[in-house]
C-alpha cells in the first residue's frame, strides 16, 4: 500500500481518473467501492492527472470511491504449480483451483538485448509438411498464423502445440467464445500435455480490458521458465483481438487516431510482445506462434500489416490449407542446410511447379488449348494440395520429403523437374535411397 485518493474525478467507459503524485506508468491499484474491490492499471500520465483502466468495469463505481495505489506492476506466480492450471486475464484462477502467491514475477518487463541472443539455429518437428518441408517452425522464432474467419486456426494451433518437440506449452487466449477454451483445455487433456501447459484464457464474455494483460501475463510465465532451462511455445490467440482492445481503450482516453482507428503506437505494443521470443545462451528458449484474423482477407489491414513487419514469416491458413505462396518462414534457411541434403532443392523445385499449375489452370479456366506438359502440371498440382497441403496429412519430415519426391515421381520424368542430377540419382523414387537423418 502506498497512497491513497479519496475521489474519482472522472469515470469513461472502464476509465477512471485521479489526481495523484509520484505514480508510474503501469502500477497497479485498488478502486475501493461499497460492492467490493476492483483491480486497475495505470495507463496514461498527464502530470498529477492519473488515468486507469478497471479490469472488472466501472459499472458499479462512482465519483465517491476512492483508490489505493499499490506501488508495483500486475505481478503473476513462477512457480511450477501453474503447469495444469487455467487462469484469467488478471491471473485468477478460471479452474476453481486455488490461487498461486509463491515465486511471484512482474509482467511486462523489458525484452533481452539483442546483443546477448543466441541465433536461431534448432528446427521445430510439427509433423506437418507445409511447415516441416517448405516453412519450417524455428526455436525462438517469432510467427503469426495469418488467417480469416472460418478457418481452423485454433486447431492448427493446437496440433503444433501437441506434435512441436518443446517441453512447455503456454496458451495465451484473447476473445476466445467459451467453447474456443474448452476446445484447447479438453485437446491438451485428451492428448496428454495438459500436465505441461498453462492456459491464461480472456473470453469474450469477460471484461476487455483484462484481453490486454493476456499476453504479459503469459510471456512472463515463459521467460521464467525458459531461464530455468525450459524449451517454452507461446500460443497467442487472436492477437487481433488484443488489438481491437488496444483499440477501445484509446477512443476512450481521446487519442487521435490513426490507421482505420488504431492507436498511433500500435506496432510498438506488438512488437513489445512479439520481441519476448529469445534463445537464452546456457538455458532455454521461447517460441512465440500467433494467430492474426485478417479482417475481409485484407493483409493491409493495420494488425497483419504491423504484424508482418515485426515477425519472422507467416503461415497464411487459406480455405483449410497452409498456402504456399503467402506463407514465408524467414528462418527456414538457418536450419534447412542441416536437415536432409535434398531439403532446399526439393522444396524450391515443388514451389515452382505449384506455381506453374497455377498458371496451367489459368489457360484452362480461359479456354486455351491444354498441352501435354499443362497435364501433367494439373495432375501434379492435385498429387501436391491432396498429399502434402492437406492438413489431415501427419508425416515425419523424411517421410515428407520421400512423399515429395513420389509425387514428382508420379508426374515427370527425371529431366523435367531441373533437379541437380546427383540428388535425382540419390532419392529418385525406384534407386537405391542412402538416407540421411533428419
Amino acid at each position: 500500500m502506498r497512497r491513497t485518493t479519496s475521489r474519482i474525478q472522472q469515470i469513461a467507459g472502464n476509465v477512471v481518473t485521479v489526481s495523484a503524485a509520484g505514480i508510474g506508468y503501469g502500477e497497479l491499484a485498488v478502486v475501493s467501492t461499497r460492492g467490493g474491490d476492483s483491480l486497475a492499471e495505470v495507463i496514461r500520465l498527464d502530470r498529477d492527472r492519473v488515468f486507469l483502466q478497471v479490469f472488472a468495469g466501472t459499472r458499479d463505481l462512482s465519483t465517491g470511491d476512492s483508490v489505493r495505489f499499490l506501488g508495483r506492476q500486475m505481478q503473476v506466480s513462477g512457480s511450477e504449480d501453474l503447469l495444469g492450471r487455467a487462469f484469467t486475464g488478471t491471473g485468477t484462477p478460471r479452474d476453481k483451483g486455488p490461487a498461486l502467491v509463491d515465486n511471484l514475477i512482474e509482467t511486462g518487463g523489458p525484452i533481452v538485448n539483442p546483443a546477448r541472443r543466441v541465433p536461431p539455429s534448432r528446427m521445430i518437428h510439427t509433423g506437418i509438411p507445409m511447415i516441416d518441408v517448405f516453412n519450417t517452425l524455428v526455436e525462438s522464432q517469432k510467427i503469426s498464423i495469418f488467417t480469416v474467419a472460418g478457418e481452423p486456426a485454433n486447431e492448427l494451433l493446437a496440433r503444433i502445440a501437441l506434435q512441436a518437440n518443446v517441453d512447455i506449452i503456454v496458451l495465451g487466449g484473447m476473445g476466445l467464445r467459451h467453447d474456443d477454451y474448452l476446445f484447447f483445455r479438453d485437446r491438451f487433456d485428451h492428448e496428454g500435455a495438459l500436465d505441461r501447459s498453462i492456459l491464461f484464457i480472456h473470453t469474450a464474455a469477460d471484461p476487455v480490458v483484462e484481453c490486454l494483460m493476456v499476453p504479459d501475463l503469459s510471456l512472463a510465465v515463459a521467460e521464467k521458465l525458459a531461464l530455468e532451462g525450459k524449451r517454452v511455445l507461446v500460443l497467442l490467440t487472436d492477437m487481433t483481438n488484443f488489438a481491437d482492445a488496444l483499440k477501445e481503450i484509446s477512443i476512450i482516453m481521446e487519442h487521435v487516431p490513426s490507421n482505420r482507428g488504431y492507436p498511433g503506437d500500435l506496432y510498438s505494443q506488438l512488437a513489445a510482445r512479439y520481441e519476448k521470443a529469445v534463445d537464452f545462451e546456457g538455458a532455454g528458449s521461447i517460441t512465440i506462434l500467433s494467430v492474426t484474423t485478417m479482417p475481409g482477407n485484407d493483409v493491409t489491414h493495420p494488425v497483419p500489416d504491423n504484424t508482418g513487419y515485426i515477425t519472422e514469416g507467416q503461415y497464411y491458413l487459406y480455405q483449410g490449407h497452409i498456402e504456399p505462396f503467402g506463407s514465408l518462414s524467414r528462418l527456414k534457411q538457418q536450419v534447412n542446410k542441416h536437415t536432409r541434403v535434398d531439403h532446399r532443392s526439393l522444396m524450391d523445385c515443388m514451389i515452382r511447379l505449384y506455381a506453374a499449375c497455377h498458371e496451367s489452370l489459368e489457360k484452362k479456366a480461359m479456354g486455351f488449348r491444354m498441352t501435354s506438359w499443362d497435364e501433367k502440371l494439373l495432375r501434379y498440382g492435385q498429387n501436391f494440395e491432396l498429399k502434402l497441403m492437406d492438413l489431415s496429412v501427419n508425416l515425419p519430415l523424411t517421410h515428407a520429403l520421400d512423399a515429395g519426391w513420389q509425387i514428382l515421381a508420379d508426374c515427370f520424368s527425371p529431366a523435367e523437374t531441373g533437379l541437380p542430377t546427383s540428388l535425382i540419382n540419390q532419392f529418385w523414387p525406384g534407386k537405391e535411397v542412402a538416407h540421411e537423418p533428419a
